[in-house]
């Protein structure tokens, strides 16, 4: 039903546009609470099978919204109504900002992804704590704060700009992201080189013990697909070095390889995120996992479109997983369909529990590895 309606109303809308009507459903749902709880029961039914412990913080599943969606915080208890058992919002910058001029949202409906330019448009960090602040929430969610570099803010003044967004959002977070991998913000990424991630993640984790004493904010740092692996493997390092609790790979992609779109659009300047992401987003987190291991908790999102990419996500090293780009594809039922399927696997599996199974797939590539010489010396001395 979603999908025709999808062909027949959503295609011929703005994307942008669209956006916004879906958001406004949403939130209108939420609001009203004998729908709220019908759609909820609908649409969020818990798997206790899949109940997971991440960065200090006890979920529902692994299964979270990605940040992008939301990015000012005013439908978190609407994507929790949709069964998402975290929610990110953000991007959020120091400062309010519009983002980049529009047209800036496109669809390849035949890649099943998106390219977006929105330059982190949303109402700066004061706004959206005042409205985290002063929210009463009807589901029990766990909460993400995305934060970014304001636009015109130099990258000399980085780390002033993202502490001055932790200061206001990090009591209101039960974790922290700190962006530094979006195509859309010039000179942003440049931000990712570790001599200059090192003193940016050591100024927000400060700033971040200092604001909320009572508690530790859990601490996630944001990476490109783009990354050569030599530098994949330095940001590895560099979370084990500093402590960092998580590392979420990966955001959007500048490259257009392999799509099977055509035309002006593949053109169009931004990040490309979907269906054509997968591959190099499980790569990355392979890599990451293979480097860190359990170390660092590690979230995977990028073209995760239904319950075996999740579960593949899960075996290659995510202890958490994220989607955004299928949401716009699926609908209302995505996160359902990958919670039925993820305990449908985790159930067929030799694997007890959800946090037995994060990168299975590497320890095993790992000791297979590492058994094959064995193999080779016994198969001479044979000979």
């Amino acid at each position: 039903m979603y999908k025709l309606f999808f062909h027949l109303v959503f295609t011929r809308m703005d994307p942008e546009k669209a956006h916004y009507a879906a958001f406004r459903w949403i939130r209108g749902a939420a609001r009203v609470p004998v729908l709220r709880t019908f759609i909820a029961a609908a649409l969020a039914p818990r798997h206790k099978e899949l109940r997971t412990q991440a960065l200090g913080l006890r979920m529902h599943g692994p299964f979270g919204l990605a940040a992008g969606f939301d990015k000012n915080a005013v439908a978190v208890d609407g994507m929790a109504m949709l069964g998402f058992d975290h929610v990110e919002i953000g991007t959020v910058t120091g400062e309010p900002q519009p983002g980049n001029p529009k047209k800036r949202l496109f669809r390849l409906v035949q890649d099943r992804a998106l390219i977006n330019r929105m330059g982190f448009n949303n109402e700066g960090s004061l706004a959206v704590a005042a409205r985290l602040a002063s929210r009463n929430p009807v589901f029990r969610t766990t909460v993400g704060v995305n934060i970014g570099k304001t636009k015109v803010v130099p990258e000399s003044e980085a780390a002033a700009d993202y502490v001055k967004s932790t200061e206001r959002l990090a009591a209101f977070a039960d974790y922290l992201v700190v962006n530094v991998s979006s195509p859309n913000t010039p000179g942003l990424r440049n931000l990712q080189a570790t001599e200059a991630l090192r003193p940016l993640l050591t100024a927000v984790r400060e700033a971040a013990d200092r604001t909320v004493r009572s508690r530790r904010v859990p601490l996630l740092v944001k990476i490109a697909p783009d990354l050569a692996d030599e530098d994949i493997d330095a940001v590895a390092d560099l979370a084990v070095e500093l402590g960092l609790d998580g590392v979420i790979a990966t955001n959007t992609t500048i490259s257009r390889a392999g799509l099977a779109t055509t035309g002006g659009v593949v053109q169009e300047t931004g990040g490309l995120s979907g269906a054509p992401l997968k591959e190099r987003s499980l790569e990355v987190l392979r890599r990451l996992y293979a480097r860190v291991g359990d170390q660092v908790t590690l979230v995977g999102v990028g073209g995760i479109e239904t319950a075996e990419d999740a579960w593949q996500r899960i075996l290659a090293g995510a202890t958490l997983i994220q989607g955004y780009s299928a949401f716009i594809y699926e609908g209302p039922f995505y996160a359902r369909a990958i919670h039925k399927g993820l305990a449908a696997r985790l159930n067929a599996s030799p694997y007890a529990t959800l946090a037995d199974a994060v990168g299975a797939d590497v320890k095993k590539s790992t000791e297979q590895r590492a058994d094959a010489p064995q193999a080779d010396v016994k198969k001479a001395e044979s000979a």
